[in-house]
């Protein structure tokens, strides 16, 4: 997957709390101590995203992007 974001940081998921639409998945990491990121349920399924999963974050703007490769 491709992606313009050049700033990421390895995260470890702490917590998915599931909605019909929106879902926010938030991620234990070194530094700073914890993010969070609000994406589409729709792409939290595809991401196949669970607590304590490791995922880098790439940080675009305002975006934490989730990427599970």
């Amino acid at each position: 997957m491709k992606y313009g974001a050049r700033n990421k940081i390895v995260g470890k998921v702490k917590s998915v709390k599931k909605g019909d639409i929106m879902s926010l998945v938030k991620f234990e990491v070194t530094v700073p101590a914890q993010m969070a990121s609000v994406l589409t349920t729709e792409s939290l399924e595809e991401l196949d995203l669970k607590v304590g999963d490791q995922v880098e974050l790439i940080i675009k703007a305002i975006n934490v992007l989730p990427v599970k490769e």
